[in-house]
């Protein structure tokens, strides 16, 4: 395989496992800790609705989902990538930072959950995941 098309296949499918785990743990948590009033956590527009009426345990699963997520599909991208395997764990980081920036925008999220989120859930755990593989 060419290296430039290792490198694109390793991101891809970086951003695809965190995807995936992102969006398992976003279900999981919405049957785990249901959100208040019958919301709908998987459209926009009804969680914008009704996330004033969350608590601080309905952003417990969006946080670990996040930071999980994060770090698996930084991980994977590390794992496959043949040469700057940081680089690509913290750019699966950077990818999802992105995301988490946009989410906040769109989305009436607490101040301490916004900070919390888009410090800690992105690039930490890109970081992290990338030294894991460095050694």
């Amino acid at each position: 395989m060419h290296p430039v098309i290792g490198t694109i296949f390793a991101f891809i499918v970086g951003v695809v496992v965190d995807s995936i785990v992102n969006m398992g743990l976003i279900m999981v948590g919405g049957m785990a800790i249901p959100p208040p009033g019958g919301g709908d956590i998987s459209d926009m527009e009804s969680l914008a609705t009704t996330m004033h009426f969350f608590q601080p345990k309905h952003f417990i699963f969006p946080f670990l989902a996040h930071a999980i997520g994060t770090f698996t599909g930084a991980l994977v991208a590390a794992l496959i990538a043949t040469t700057h395997k940081m680089k690509f764990a913290l750019a699966v980081g950077v990818f999802f930072l992105a995301s988490g920036i946009y989410s906040v925008a769109m989305l009436p999220s607490p101040r301490w959950f916004t900070i919390l989120d888009i410090g800690l859930a992105y690039i930490p755990m890109g970081y992290l995941a990338g030294k894991l593989v460095e050694g």
